[in-house]
């Protein structure tokens, strides 16, 4: 049998397994701290698993033009309640800036100029919201792993940071962000997209750039990027979950 396979196999049994524990608890068993550790180590089990299954360099399916979906939906915000990102839309995108910060040798201040002559690559993939329903779009970004060579990541750095333009809060408070490890950052599919279907990024889909990590959630792919940070843990971050939804409860490793 494909050692791969049977891998995959372990990996939905064991997880099946989980599951029905879970569902077989109760309200109070949940609540206790001892149940709320065991699920942290649960989640780190699960992405240890998926990484054992599925190999290092593994490519998320693409497909073809003929493939691409009518409509490419906006997955969360469609438009961020933010002035300083409404006036940057105001004017193209003319006066955006990227920066990225953190644990890196050099800081970096990047254009859509400046993120269009990085190496980039097209993609044609189906994202999968967590949600339940996908779609299908052909997307033209800057590689991250490019982008890291420029900045040059320190030792300690293990963790790229997302932040985002839309406040989540009805109050314009706690803007969006997300976060990957090392692993998926230099991963050919992960790239800044600025393009969806060989136009410029619509404003409901991210724009100016998103995020792309095809082999992970919706949820991962960050819209609205503005500043990127390179960091040794998220203790100091938001929640200190390492990302939005996480804090609220959602897994960091959402693999697919």
């Amino acid at each position: 049998m494909n050692p791969i396979s049977s891998r995959r196999r372990f990996l939905l049994g064991a997880l099946s397994g989980a599951g029905a524990l879970v569902l077989s608890g109760c309200d109070k068993l949940a609540s206790t701290a001892w149940f709320q550790k065991t699920l942290g180590a649960g989640e780190s089990l699960t992405h240890f698993a998926q990484r054992w299954a599925i190999p290092r360099k593994a490519m998320a399916q693409e497909f073809s033009d003929a493939d691409l979906s009518p409509q490419f939906r906006s997955n969360g915000t469609a438009v961020p309640r933010n002035a300083q990102y409404q006036a940057l839309a105001m004017g193209g995108f003319a006066a955006y800036r990227l920066e990225v910060n953190g644990l890196v040798e050099r800081p970096a201040s990047l254009s859509l100029a400046d993120l269009r002559a990085l190496p980039s690559r097209t993609q044609i993939t189906r994202h999968d919201c967590v949600e339940g329903w996908s779609a299908i779009g052909k997307w033209k970004g800057a590689k991250l792993a490019a982008l890291l060579d420029i900045v040059q990541p320190k030792a300690a750095a293990r963790y790229v940071v997302f932040h985002c333009a839309d406040p989540m809060e009805n109050d314009g408070t706690s803007p969006y962000y997300e976060s990957i490890d090392f692993e998926d950052a230099y991963h050919p599919q992960t790239i800044l997209a600025y393009e969806l279907n060989d136009k410029s990024l619509p404003v409901p889909n991210g724009a100016p750039v998103r995020l792309r990590v095809e082999r992970q959630l919706g949820y991962k792919h960050a819209k609205y990027l503005m500043r990127i940070e390179l960091v040794e843990s998220f203790a100091n971050i938001a929640g200190g979950k390492g990302g939005y939804w996480e804090d609220q409860g959602y897994q960091w490793y959402a693999g697919i």
